[in-house]
């Protein structure tokens, strides 16, 4: 899983990049915060690659609003007691289905 697939245009304005769900905006006290874990449990997603943060000039991890869904949902299997390793399978399905049926849905669009 990863990164997606796409990220934003190297030119895109301030706002363009604050409403892509893919642009890094957060640093990782920020994303923490926002998601209600430990920076710890965010390094645990990095080393599971259920997420991998981009990184700053300067080496720090930057989180996009699509990847702090993802750590949400995580968070959300871990507290219910399933262990990260399958919680992050589990995301990874779930990502991958939502995405063969938006694939579908748009086949079926064109097709109709």
């Amino acid at each position: 899983m990863g990164q997606p697939a796409h990220t934003t245009p190297p030119g895109a304005s301030t706002s363009d990049k604050l409403d892509d769900d893919d642009y890094p905006a957060y640093t990782m006290g920020r994303a923490a915060e926002l998601v209600g874990v430990t920076q710890a449990f965010l390094r645990s997603l990095d080393t599971a690659n259920l997420i991998t943060p981009q990184r700053s000039s300067g080496g720090h991890r930057r989180y996009s609003r699509y990847q702090l869904r993802l750590a949400e949902r995580a968070r959300e299997l871990v507290d219910q007691g399933t262990p990260l390793e399958a919680a992050c399978r589990i995301i990874i399905l779930e990502d991958q289905l939502a995405e063969a049926q938006r694939i579908n849905a748009e086949r079926e669009a064109g097709t109709g």
